[in-house]
């Protein structure tokens, strides 16, 4: 009996495990970036209307499937078969392209700051050579990620701690120099108008990125069928989740509009913002760069960890996650030591190809914008796999029963798994359109054309790899 009780999990460290990678200090940057302070309002209102809802859904989804680890790609196989099955699993490991390639640009940013103390970095160096140096850590990282992996993955979880740690540190030690006698807000008038967003088209191309910034709680979905009573406890965890999301992003973004003005914002404040943020903090409190310091060591080891976890782990989910029949058995192939080698060449050749198409942007900024921009149209777009899985499963509920249910009637179930289906392919779509260039201007154009060609050849080579697979089996055959 006392061996059974070892094994649950806990409410409160289940909240604790999935707020990690829900949520990080970047994330609020960004989107105070897009929005100003009336991010805020927007982060209300998608934590209480879609956050909790889509967080719920992933708890039964994990319930209905534990036996196969929860996972998206078994999520969707399990409700409609194994080609929406392997599709899913393409679109997944096709969005987590952009996400390495921006994590292996934020290591070379960090790496600037750490070196120069400023933004120099983007003044000194050319396109082609940020892109070049982005190329070569994330190939570092392919060659070394078999010999340093688990470390790495110990690394990133150290990191993503201390990472979550500055976040509330900046909070808190913002909210304590208000109080002492040269604290003031940067952001004028601070009223209730500030807070309230500007509904127009640019508020509409910024929806995918928040969607980005808190997607990830299926992570924690296979742990559900560990809890003692899931019914009762897996909503206990997921609304302490929103509850301390709702805290770090209302109050991380109020406290950067008391270091910055928000009606007048850097534009590079996507790149660099994080480090102007403990830079101004440092200068208040008289500590120099100091603080900016310890961020960037702590932004370079968690980027570093995270690159080479994820470019190991989203190599071999496509790789054993689909059906063999799907995919040539060149790319599934594993070399002697069990490592899928074509696997990481097409994953190089692919990031390779994204980086050339921003290599062409004026300036360093545009390509880090533009990356950033692309994994807020592609990440909504998969999330989109897992309202359809929950619809499903509610539409037929007798084949598909759970130890947790999310809403016990299933038309009101089918609802709201309807309702975020909808929001997420509305900021997908609206997403394709640029957020950091003028409507119609020549800037306008370029990056809404590479988004169509990335988007095209990132999805449209999933439908290619069947093909391919077929042929192969029909040259066996003769």
């Amino acid at each position: 009996m006392i061996e059974e009780k070892k094994s649950f999990i806990s409410w409160p460290v289940l909240a604790m495990m999935s707020f990690v990678t829900v949520i990080g200090f970047d994330d609020i940057i960004y989107n105070f970036a897009n929005q100003g302070l009336g991010v805020i309002t927007s982060w209300i209102i998608l934590l209480l209307l879609y956050v909790i809802p889509y967080s719920l859904m992933v708890g039964q989804l994990g319930s209905v499937f534990n036996h196969e680890g929860g996972g998206l790609t078994s999520w969707v196989r399990g409700t409609s078969g194994d080609r929406l099955g392997y599709f899913t699993a393409w679109t997944y490991w096709a969005a987590s392209i952009p996400y390495v390639v921006d994590t292996a640009n934020a290591v070379v940013v960090g790496f600037g700051w750490l070196v120069n103390g400023n933004d120099s970095m983007e003044d000194k160096m050319s396109n082609s050579m940020f892109a070049l140096l982005t190329f070569c850590v994330f190939l570092a990282f392919i060659f070394l990620q078999r010999h340093f992996k688990k470390s790495l993955e110990v690394l990133s979880t150290l990191g993503g701690g201390a990472m979550f740690i500055m976040a509330l540190l900046f909070v808190f030690m913002t909210f304590a120099s208000l109080f002492m006698p040269n604290g003031h807000i940067e952001t004028q008038p601070m009223n209730l108008g500030a807070i309230v967003p500007k509904f127009n088209l640019h508020y509409l191309t910024t929806i995918g990125l928040l969607i980005y910034a808190i997607n990830g709680a299926e992570l924690v979905a296979p742990f559900v069928t560990r809890m003692r009573k899931p019914q009762k406890d897996f909503p206990k965890a997921m609304i302490m989740l929103t509850v301390m999301t709702i805290f770090l992003t209302v109050f991380g973004s109020f406290s950067l509009g008391v270091f910055f003005n928000a009606h007048h914002l850097p534009n590079n404040l996507k790149m660099n913002g994080s480090y102007y943020a403990f830079q101004r903090l440092g200068e208040f409190f008289h500590l120099g760069n100091s603080l900016m310091y310890v961020f960037a060591v702590t932004q370079i080891i968690y980027m570093c960890a995270l690159l080479a976890v994820l470019l190991d782990a989203m190599t071999r989910m496509l790789i054993s996650d689909t059906g063999k029949q799907f995919m040539p058995k060149k790319l599934t192939k594993l070399n002697a030591e069990g490592l899928p080698i074509n696997g990481y060449i097409l994953t190089t050749a692919l990031s390779a190809f994204i980086l050339l198409l921003g290599v062409f942007l004026p300036e360093m900024n545009d390509i880090f914008n533009w990356l950033l921009n692309l994994n807020g149209i592609i990440s909504p777009g998969v999330t989109c796999w897992i309202f359809y899985a929950f619809i499903r499963i509610r539409l037929d509920s007798r084949k598909f029963q759970s130890e947790y249910v999310f809403i016990k009637n299933d038309r009101m179930a089918v609802f709201v798994g309807g309702w975020c289906l909808a929001v997420t392919v509305i900021a997908t779509l609206f997403g394709i359109l640029p957020q950091d260039a003028a409507y119609g201007s020549s800037l306008f154009w370029h990056e809404l054309i590479i988004n169509i060609v990335g988007i095209v050849v990132l999805i449209g080579l999933g439908f290619v790899m069947p093909t391919l697979a077929k042929r192969e089996r029909e040259k066996e055959m003769n």
